[in-house]
Protein backbone atom coordinates (compact mmCIF):
# COMPACT_ATOMS: atom_id res chain seq x y z
CA UNK A 1 0.00 0.00 0.00
CA UNK A 2 1.40 3.40 -0.99
CA UNK A 3 2.41 5.52 1.99
CA UNK A 4 1.17 9.13 2.16
CA UNK A 5 3.76 11.76 1.33
CA UNK A 6 4.97 14.12 4.07
CA UNK A 7 7.14 17.16 3.38
CA UNK A 8 9.36 18.35 6.25
CA UNK A 9 10.56 21.95 5.83
CA UNK A 10 13.25 23.02 8.32
CA UNK A 11 16.56 24.87 7.98
CA UNK A 12 18.28 22.58 10.51
CA UNK A 13 19.57 19.37 8.95
CA UNK A 14 19.55 17.51 12.27
CA UNK A 15 15.82 18.16 12.74
CA UNK A 16 15.04 17.13 9.16
CA UNK A 17 16.91 13.86 9.60
CA UNK A 18 15.27 13.25 12.97
CA UNK A 19 11.80 13.65 11.47
CA UNK A 20 12.65 11.39 8.55
CA UNK A 21 13.98 8.68 10.86
CA UNK A 22 10.98 8.91 13.24
CA UNK A 23 8.24 8.96 10.57
CA UNK A 24 9.71 6.89 7.72
CA UNK A 25 7.71 3.77 8.64
CA UNK A 26 4.40 5.62 8.21
CA UNK A 27 5.18 8.20 5.53
CA UNK A 28 7.20 8.79 2.41
CA UNK A 29 9.20 11.65 3.94
CA UNK A 30 10.43 14.47 1.68
CA UNK A 31 12.86 17.14 2.90
CA UNK A 32 13.34 20.85 2.14
CA UNK A 33 15.57 23.43 3.81
CA UNK A 34 14.08 26.72 2.59
CA UNK A 35 11.09 28.29 0.85
CA UNK A 36 12.17 27.72 -2.79
CA UNK A 37 13.02 24.05 -2.26
CA UNK A 38 9.77 23.52 -0.35
CA UNK A 39 7.71 25.00 -3.18
CA UNK A 40 9.57 22.88 -5.74
CA UNK A 41 8.85 19.72 -3.73
CA UNK A 42 5.19 20.72 -3.41
CA UNK A 43 4.79 21.18 -7.17
CA UNK A 44 6.67 18.03 -8.13
CA UNK A 45 5.73 15.51 -5.44
CA UNK A 46 2.32 16.86 -4.31
CA UNK A 47 2.72 15.83 -0.65
CA UNK A 48 -0.41 15.16 1.38
CA UNK A 49 0.85 17.02 4.46
CA UNK A 50 3.63 19.44 5.38
CA UNK A 51 5.52 20.07 8.62
CA UNK A 52 6.70 23.66 8.23
CA UNK A 53 9.19 25.52 10.46
CA UNK A 54 8.34 29.22 10.36
CA UNK A 55 11.97 30.23 10.95
CA UNK A 56 13.52 29.78 7.51
CA UNK A 57 16.53 31.37 5.81
CA UNK A 58 17.45 34.06 4.96
CA UNK A 59 15.70 35.28 8.16
CA UNK A 60 15.52 32.24 10.48
CA UNK A 61 14.99 34.40 13.59
CA UNK A 62 11.55 35.64 12.54
CA UNK A 63 8.49 34.14 10.82
CA UNK A 64 8.45 36.26 7.66
CA UNK A 65 9.89 33.64 5.34
CA UNK A 66 7.88 30.84 6.90
CA UNK A 67 4.59 32.69 6.49
CA UNK A 68 5.46 33.42 2.86
CA UNK A 69 6.19 29.72 2.36
CA UNK A 70 2.83 28.84 3.94
CA UNK A 71 0.97 31.04 1.47
CA UNK A 72 2.84 29.63 -1.54
CA UNK A 73 2.36 26.02 -0.45
CA UNK A 74 -1.39 26.46 0.02
CA UNK A 75 -1.64 28.30 -3.30
CA UNK A 76 0.04 25.33 -5.00
CA UNK A 77 -2.37 22.84 -3.38
CA UNK A 78 -5.31 24.23 -1.45
CA UNK A 79 -6.10 20.82 0.06
CA UNK A 80 -2.63 20.08 1.45
CA UNK A 81 -2.55 20.15 5.26
CA UNK A 82 0.26 22.37 6.54
CA UNK A 83 1.24 22.01 10.22
CA UNK A 84 3.59 24.76 11.40
CA UNK A 85 6.32 24.38 14.03
CA UNK A 86 7.47 27.47 15.95
CA UNK A 87 9.68 28.47 18.84
CA UNK A 88 8.30 28.44 22.38
CA UNK A 89 7.82 32.22 22.43
CA UNK A 90 6.28 32.62 18.97
CA UNK A 91 2.63 31.78 19.62
CA UNK A 92 1.41 34.98 17.95
CA UNK A 93 2.94 33.97 14.61
CA UNK A 94 1.57 30.46 15.01
CA UNK A 95 -1.93 31.90 15.35
CA UNK A 96 -1.29 34.10 12.31
CA UNK A 97 -0.36 30.96 10.39
CA UNK A 98 -3.61 29.24 11.41
CA UNK A 99 -5.57 32.31 10.32
CA UNK A 100 -3.85 32.08 6.92
CA UNK A 101 -4.79 28.44 6.44
CA UNK A 102 -2.42 26.26 8.49
CA UNK A 103 -4.09 23.11 9.82
CA UNK A 104 -2.45 23.21 13.28
CA UNK A 105 0.78 24.23 15.03
CA UNK A 106 3.35 22.90 17.51
CA UNK A 107 5.95 24.63 19.65
CA UNK A 108 9.55 23.38 19.62
CA UNK A 109 10.55 20.85 20.66
CA UNK A 110 7.56 19.02 19.16
CA UNK A 111 6.34 15.85 20.83
CA UNK A 112 6.51 13.15 18.15
CA UNK A 113 3.51 11.27 19.51
CA UNK A 114 1.38 14.43 19.27
CA UNK A 115 2.73 15.05 15.78
CA UNK A 116 1.67 11.54 14.73
CA UNK A 117 -1.87 12.06 16.07
CA UNK A 118 -2.32 15.42 14.36
CA UNK A 119 -0.84 14.13 11.09
CA UNK A 120 -3.23 11.19 11.09
CA UNK A 121 -6.20 13.50 11.63
CA UNK A 122 -4.98 15.95 8.97
CA UNK A 123 -4.47 13.24 6.36
CA UNK A 124 -7.88 11.74 7.04
CA UNK A 125 -9.50 15.13 6.48
CA UNK A 126 -7.46 15.69 3.29
CA UNK A 127 -8.56 12.29 1.98
CA UNK A 128 -12.23 13.06 2.65
CA UNK A 129 -11.94 16.46 0.96
CA UNK A 130 -10.31 14.96 -2.13
CA UNK A 131 -12.90 12.18 -2.35
CA UNK A 132 -15.68 14.75 -2.01
CA UNK A 133 -14.21 16.97 -4.71
CA UNK A 134 -13.74 14.00 -7.03
CA UNK A 135 -17.36 12.98 -6.48
CA UNK A 136 -18.59 16.49 -7.17
CA UNK A 137 -16.59 16.70 -10.38
CA UNK A 138 -17.87 13.31 -11.49
CA UNK A 139 -21.49 14.18 -10.78
CA UNK A 140 -21.31 17.83 -11.67
CA UNK A 141 -21.52 17.43 -15.44
CA UNK A 142 -24.46 15.11 -15.65
CA UNK A 143 -26.38 15.01 -12.41
CA UNK A 144 -26.77 14.29 -8.74
CA UNK A 145 -28.17 11.07 -7.28
CA UNK A 146 -30.92 10.06 -9.78
CA UNK A 147 -31.39 13.59 -11.15
CA UNK A 148 -29.79 14.35 -14.50
CA UNK A 149 -28.88 17.83 -15.67
CA UNK A 150 -25.79 19.61 -16.97
CA UNK A 151 -27.46 23.03 -17.32
CA UNK A 152 -26.60 25.96 -15.06
CA UNK A 153 -30.08 26.05 -13.40
CA UNK A 154 -29.76 22.40 -12.39
CA UNK A 155 -26.21 22.87 -11.12
CA UNK A 156 -27.63 25.51 -8.76
CA UNK A 157 -30.26 23.01 -7.58
CA UNK A 158 -27.56 20.40 -6.93
CA UNK A 159 -25.53 22.95 -4.95
CA UNK A 160 -28.52 23.70 -2.68
CA UNK A 161 -29.20 19.97 -2.19
CA UNK A 162 -25.62 19.40 -1.04
CA UNK A 163 -25.84 22.24 1.47
CA UNK A 164 -29.26 21.42 2.92
CA UNK A 165 -28.88 17.62 2.99
CA UNK A 166 -26.61 17.67 6.04
CA UNK A 167 -29.13 19.68 8.09
CA UNK A 168 -32.58 18.96 9.50
CA UNK A 169 -34.12 22.16 8.09
CA UNK A 170 -37.56 21.90 6.51
CA UNK A 171 -37.43 22.25 2.73
CA UNK A 172 -40.10 23.48 0.32
CA UNK A 173 -39.68 22.39 -3.30
CA UNK A 174 -41.65 24.41 -5.84
CA UNK A 175 -42.00 24.01 -9.57
CA UNK A 176 -44.25 22.97 -12.41
CA UNK A 177 -45.69 19.48 -12.60
CA UNK A 178 -43.21 16.94 -13.88
CA UNK A 179 -40.01 18.82 -13.01
CA UNK A 180 -38.74 16.17 -10.56
CA UNK A 181 -39.67 17.54 -7.14
CA UNK A 182 -39.94 14.10 -5.53
CA UNK A 183 -36.55 13.12 -6.94
CA UNK A 184 -35.05 16.18 -5.23
CA UNK A 185 -36.69 15.19 -1.94
CA UNK A 186 -35.24 11.68 -2.27
CA UNK A 187 -31.79 13.10 -3.07
CA UNK A 188 -31.87 15.27 0.06
CA UNK A 189 -32.88 12.24 2.14
CA UNK A 190 -30.23 9.93 0.68
CA UNK A 191 -27.45 12.52 0.97
CA UNK A 192 -28.00 13.26 4.67
CA UNK A 193 -27.69 11.54 8.03
CA UNK A 194 -31.21 10.08 7.68
CA UNK A 195 -30.33 7.98 4.62
CA UNK A 196 -30.78 4.74 6.58
CA UNK A 197 -34.17 5.82 7.90
CA UNK A 198 -37.55 5.62 6.13
CA UNK A 199 -38.59 7.94 3.30
CA UNK A 200 -42.39 8.19 3.47
CA UNK A 201 -44.48 9.88 0.78
CA UNK A 202 -48.01 11.19 1.02
CA UNK A 203 -49.89 13.04 -1.71
CA UNK A 204 -52.04 15.61 0.03
CA UNK A 205 -54.22 16.08 -3.06
CA UNK A 206 -54.93 12.41 -3.73
CA UNK A 207 -56.67 11.50 -0.46
CA UNK A 208 -60.18 12.69 0.48
CA UNK A 209 -60.14 15.38 3.15
CA UNK A 210 -62.21 13.20 5.51
CA UNK A 211 -59.49 10.52 5.50
CA UNK A 212 -56.40 12.69 5.20
CA UNK A 213 -56.01 13.53 8.90
CA UNK A 214 -56.10 9.87 9.89
CA UNK A 215 -53.70 8.97 7.07
CA UNK A 216 -51.16 11.57 8.18
CA UNK A 217 -51.48 11.50 11.98
CA UNK A 218 -53.04 8.08 12.65
CA UNK A 219 -56.08 7.33 14.83
CA UNK A 220 -57.13 5.56 18.01
CA UNK A 221 -59.58 2.68 18.14
CA UNK A 222 -63.19 3.90 18.14
CA UNK A 223 -62.27 7.50 17.24
CA UNK A 224 -64.74 7.40 14.32
CA UNK A 225 -66.97 4.93 12.46
CA UNK A 226 -65.04 1.88 11.21
CA UNK A 227 -61.99 2.78 13.34
CA UNK A 228 -61.82 -0.77 14.68
CA UNK A 229 -58.18 -0.65 15.78
CA UNK A 230 -55.41 1.81 16.56
CA UNK A 231 -53.52 2.81 13.44
CA UNK A 232 -50.26 4.64 12.96
CA UNK A 233 -50.11 7.55 10.54
CA UNK A 234 -47.45 8.52 8.02
CA UNK A 235 -45.67 10.68 10.59
CA UNK A 236 -45.02 7.71 12.88
CA UNK A 237 -43.86 5.52 10.01
CA UNK A 238 -41.38 8.26 9.08
CA UNK A 239 -39.80 8.42 12.55
CA UNK A 240 -36.01 8.86 12.31
CA UNK A 241 -36.45 9.52 8.59
CA UNK A 242 -38.13 11.91 6.19
CA UNK A 243 -41.79 12.65 5.44
CA UNK A 244 -42.40 14.03 1.95
CA UNK A 245 -45.67 15.95 1.68
CA UNK A 246 -46.45 16.30 -2.02
CA UNK A 247 -49.01 18.84 -3.21
CA UNK A 248 -48.84 20.60 0.15
CA UNK A 249 -51.00 23.39 -1.28
CA UNK A 250 -53.99 21.01 -1.10
CA UNK A 251 -53.69 20.58 2.68
CA UNK A 252 -56.96 21.72 4.34
CA UNK A 253 -56.80 24.48 6.98
CA UNK A 254 -57.47 22.16 9.92
CA UNK A 255 -54.47 20.00 9.05
CA UNK A 256 -52.31 23.04 8.38
CA UNK A 257 -52.69 23.86 12.08
CA UNK A 258 -51.66 20.34 13.17
CA UNK A 259 -48.68 20.33 10.80
CA UNK A 260 -47.54 23.71 12.10
CA UNK A 261 -47.78 22.41 15.66
CA UNK A 262 -45.53 19.47 14.79
CA UNK A 263 -42.94 21.72 13.12
CA UNK A 264 -42.88 23.80 16.31
CA UNK A 265 -42.63 21.08 18.99
CA UNK A 266 -42.03 17.81 17.02
CA UNK A 267 -44.96 16.01 18.60
CA UNK A 268 -48.21 14.69 17.11
CA UNK A 269 -51.57 13.57 18.45
CA UNK A 270 -53.54 10.78 16.79
CA UNK A 271 -57.17 11.36 15.84
CA UNK A 272 -59.21 10.58 18.96
CA UNK A 273 -56.10 10.40 21.10
CA UNK A 274 -54.92 12.39 24.10
CA UNK A 275 -51.29 11.38 24.13
CA UNK A 276 -48.64 13.64 22.58
CA UNK A 277 -46.17 11.44 20.68
CA UNK A 278 -42.63 12.82 20.19
CA UNK A 279 -41.14 12.06 16.79
CA UNK A 280 -37.86 12.69 15.00
CA UNK A 281 -39.07 13.43 11.47
CA UNK A 282 -37.71 15.76 8.81
CA UNK A 283 -40.45 17.35 6.70
CA UNK A 284 -39.97 18.10 3.01
CA UNK A 285 -42.92 19.55 1.12
CA UNK A 286 -43.57 20.22 -2.55
CA UNK A 287 -46.14 22.07 -4.61
CA UNK A 288 -46.84 23.25 -8.13
CA UNK A 289 -49.17 25.91 -6.74
CA UNK A 290 -48.29 29.55 -6.05
CA UNK A 291 -48.22 29.36 -2.24
CA UNK A 292 -47.49 33.09 -1.87
CA UNK A 293 -50.72 33.81 -3.67
CA UNK A 294 -52.53 31.22 -1.56
CA UNK A 295 -51.23 32.97 1.58
CA UNK A 296 -52.37 36.36 0.26
CA UNK A 297 -55.83 34.93 -0.46
CA UNK A 298 -56.07 33.35 3.00
CA UNK A 299 -56.06 29.74 1.73
CA UNK A 300 -52.69 28.86 3.26
CA UNK A 301 -51.30 29.91 6.64
CA UNK A 302 -48.43 32.35 6.38
CA UNK A 303 -46.75 30.98 9.52
CA UNK A 304 -46.82 27.45 8.07
CA UNK A 305 -45.49 28.75 4.75
CA UNK A 306 -42.46 30.26 6.44
CA UNK A 307 -41.91 27.18 8.63
CA UNK A 308 -41.96 24.86 5.63
CA UNK A 309 -39.80 27.09 3.47
CA UNK A 310 -36.76 27.57 5.70
CA UNK A 311 -35.00 26.55 2.50
CA UNK A 312 -36.89 26.79 -0.79
CA UNK A 313 -35.71 24.97 -3.92
CA UNK A 314 -37.20 26.13 -7.22
CA UNK A 315 -37.16 23.47 -9.91
CA UNK A 316 -36.62 24.98 -13.38
CA UNK A 317 -38.98 23.86 -16.16
CA UNK A 318 -37.36 21.74 -18.86
CA UNK A 319 -37.67 24.53 -21.44
CA UNK A 320 -35.26 26.63 -19.35
CA UNK A 321 -32.63 23.89 -18.95
CA UNK A 322 -30.57 24.54 -22.09
CA UNK A 323 -29.80 21.14 -23.71
CA UNK A 324 -30.81 18.92 -20.81
CA UNK A 325 -33.77 17.55 -22.80
CA UNK A 326 -31.49 15.61 -25.15
CA UNK A 327 -29.34 14.37 -22.25
CA UNK A 328 -32.45 13.08 -20.50
CA UNK A 329 -33.94 11.66 -23.70
CA UNK A 330 -30.82 9.56 -24.39
CA UNK A 331 -30.91 8.23 -20.83
CA UNK A 332 -34.59 7.28 -21.12
CA UNK A 333 -33.91 5.65 -24.50
CA UNK A 334 -31.27 3.34 -23.01
CA UNK A 335 -33.57 2.40 -20.15
CA UNK A 336 -36.62 1.61 -22.28
CA UNK A 337 -34.66 -0.07 -25.09
CA UNK A 338 -33.38 -2.56 -22.50
CA UNK A 339 -36.78 -2.90 -20.87
CA UNK A 340 -38.57 -3.68 -24.15
CA UNK A 341 -35.63 -5.53 -25.78
CA UNK A 342 -35.56 -3.15 -28.74
CA UNK A 343 -32.50 -2.53 -30.94
CA UNK A 344 -32.94 1.23 -30.79
CA UNK A 345 -29.65 3.17 -30.75
CA UNK A 346 -30.51 6.85 -30.93
CA UNK A 347 -32.58 9.70 -32.31
CA UNK A 348 -32.78 10.77 -35.93
CA UNK A 349 -31.86 14.35 -36.85
CA UNK A 350 -35.52 15.40 -37.02
CA UNK A 351 -36.24 13.78 -33.63
CA UNK A 352 -33.29 15.56 -32.00
CA UNK A 353 -34.38 18.86 -33.50
CA UNK A 354 -37.96 18.28 -32.31
CA UNK A 355 -36.79 17.50 -28.77
CA UNK A 356 -34.70 20.69 -28.65
CA UNK A 357 -37.55 22.82 -30.05
CA UNK A 358 -40.37 21.53 -27.85
CA UNK A 359 -41.53 23.71 -24.94
CA UNK A 360 -42.31 20.58 -22.89
CA UNK A 361 -45.37 21.74 -20.92
CA UNK A 362 -45.30 18.42 -19.03
CA UNK A 363 -41.57 18.77 -18.37
CA UNK A 364 -39.41 15.70 -17.63
CA UNK A 365 -42.42 13.45 -17.06
CA UNK A 366 -43.77 14.26 -20.54
CA UNK A 367 -40.35 13.71 -22.12
CA UNK A 368 -40.05 10.32 -20.42
CA UNK A 369 -43.44 9.21 -21.71
CA UNK A 370 -42.63 10.45 -25.25
CA UNK A 371 -39.36 8.52 -25.34
CA UNK A 372 -41.06 5.38 -24.03
CA UNK A 373 -43.59 5.67 -26.86
CA UNK A 374 -40.79 6.30 -29.34
CA UNK A 375 -38.92 3.15 -28.31
CA UNK A 376 -42.09 1.09 -28.63
CA UNK A 377 -43.12 2.58 -32.00
CA UNK A 378 -39.69 2.74 -33.70
CA UNK A 379 -39.36 0.45 -36.74
CA UNK A 380 -35.59 0.83 -37.12
CA UNK A 381 -32.59 1.60 -34.96
CA UNK A 382 -33.35 5.35 -34.83
CA UNK A 383 -36.35 7.04 -33.22
CA UNK A 384 -37.98 9.64 -35.47
CA UNK A 385 -39.99 12.73 -34.59
CA UNK A 386 -43.07 10.86 -35.80
CA UNK A 387 -42.36 8.05 -33.32
CA UNK A 388 -42.32 10.68 -30.57
CA UNK A 389 -45.44 12.40 -31.95
CA UNK A 390 -43.52 15.69 -32.07
CA UNK A 391 -43.49 18.24 -34.86
CA UNK A 392 -40.18 18.87 -36.60
CA UNK A 393 -39.18 22.57 -36.55
CA UNK A 394 -39.12 24.07 -40.04
CA UNK A 395 -35.55 25.34 -39.66
CA UNK A 396 -34.13 21.98 -38.57
CA UNK A 397 -30.99 21.09 -40.53
CA UNK A 398 -29.93 17.42 -40.57
CA UNK A 399 -26.64 18.29 -42.34
CA UNK A 400 -25.13 20.70 -39.81
CA UNK A 401 -21.30 20.86 -40.23
CA UNK A 402 -19.35 18.81 -37.68
CA UNK A 403 -17.17 21.80 -36.77
CA UNK A 404 -20.26 23.83 -35.83
CA UNK A 405 -21.48 21.02 -33.61
CA UNK A 406 -18.10 20.78 -31.86
CA UNK A 407 -17.90 24.55 -31.36
CA UNK A 408 -21.40 24.65 -29.91
CA UNK A 409 -20.60 21.79 -27.50
CA UNK A 410 -17.38 23.52 -26.42
CA UNK A 411 -19.18 26.83 -25.92
CA UNK A 412 -21.88 25.26 -23.73
CA UNK A 413 -19.34 23.32 -21.67
CA UNK A 414 -17.12 26.34 -20.98
CA UNK A 415 -20.14 28.45 -19.99
CA UNK A 416 -21.42 25.72 -17.65
CA UNK A 417 -18.06 25.34 -15.90
CA UNK A 418 -17.65 29.13 -15.55
CA UNK A 419 -21.05 29.41 -13.88
CA UNK A 420 -20.44 26.43 -11.63
CA UNK A 421 -17.12 27.94 -10.47
CA UNK A 422 -18.84 31.21 -9.63
CA UNK A 423 -16.79 33.11 -12.21
CA UNK A 424 -13.43 32.08 -10.75
CA UNK A 425 -11.19 31.91 -13.82
CA UNK A 426 -8.38 30.00 -12.10
CA UNK A 427 -10.69 27.29 -10.77
CA UNK A 428 -12.57 27.03 -14.07
CA UNK A 429 -9.29 26.70 -16.00
CA UNK A 430 -8.22 23.82 -13.72
CA UNK A 431 -11.53 21.99 -14.25
CA UNK A 432 -11.32 22.51 -18.02
CA UNK A 433 -7.67 21.48 -18.13
CA UNK A 434 -6.54 24.68 -19.88
CA UNK A 435 -4.44 27.69 -18.92
CA UNK A 436 -5.94 31.00 -17.81
CA UNK A 437 -4.95 32.77 -21.08
CA UNK A 438 -6.54 29.96 -23.10
CA UNK A 439 -9.75 30.25 -21.09
CA UNK A 440 -9.83 34.02 -21.67
CA UNK A 441 -9.42 33.34 -25.41
CA UNK A 442 -12.34 30.88 -25.35
CA UNK A 443 -14.53 33.42 -23.55
CA UNK A 444 -13.67 36.01 -26.19
CA UNK A 445 -14.05 33.56 -29.08
CA UNK A 446 -17.57 32.52 -28.15
CA UNK A 447 -18.71 35.85 -26.70
CA UNK A 448 -19.54 34.17 -23.42
CA UNK A 449 -21.18 35.98 -20.58
CA UNK A 450 -18.55 36.41 -17.88
CA UNK A 451 -19.90 36.31 -14.29
CA UNK A 452 -19.28 39.48 -12.31
CA UNK A 453 -16.21 38.08 -10.55
CA UNK A 454 -14.83 36.25 -13.57
CA UNK A 455 -11.36 37.68 -13.13
CA UNK A 456 -11.04 36.40 -9.57
CA UNK A 457 -8.23 33.96 -9.04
Amino acid sequence: MTKPKLLVVDDEEAIRNQMRWALADEYDVLLAEDRPSALEQMKQARPDAVLLDLGLPPAPRDATEGLLALGELLAADRQAKVIVITGNHDRANALRAVEQGAFDFFSKPADLQEVRVVLKRALRLAQLERENDALRRRLGEHGFEDILGASAPMQKVFAVIRKVATTDASVLIVGESGTGKELVAQAIHRSGDRRDGPFVVINCGAIPETLLESEVFGHEKGSFTHAEARRKGKFEYADNGTLFLDEIGELPPSLQVKLLRFLQDHRIERVGGRELIPLNVRVIAATNRDLKRAVAEGRFRDDLYFRLGIVTITMPPLRERDHDALLLARTFLQRFAGQYHKEVRGFSADASAAIRASSWPGNVRELEHRVKRGVIMADGVMITAQDLELETPTDASPTRPLRDVRDEAERRHVQTVLERCGGNISRAAVELGVSRPTLHELIKKYGLRKPSDADAS
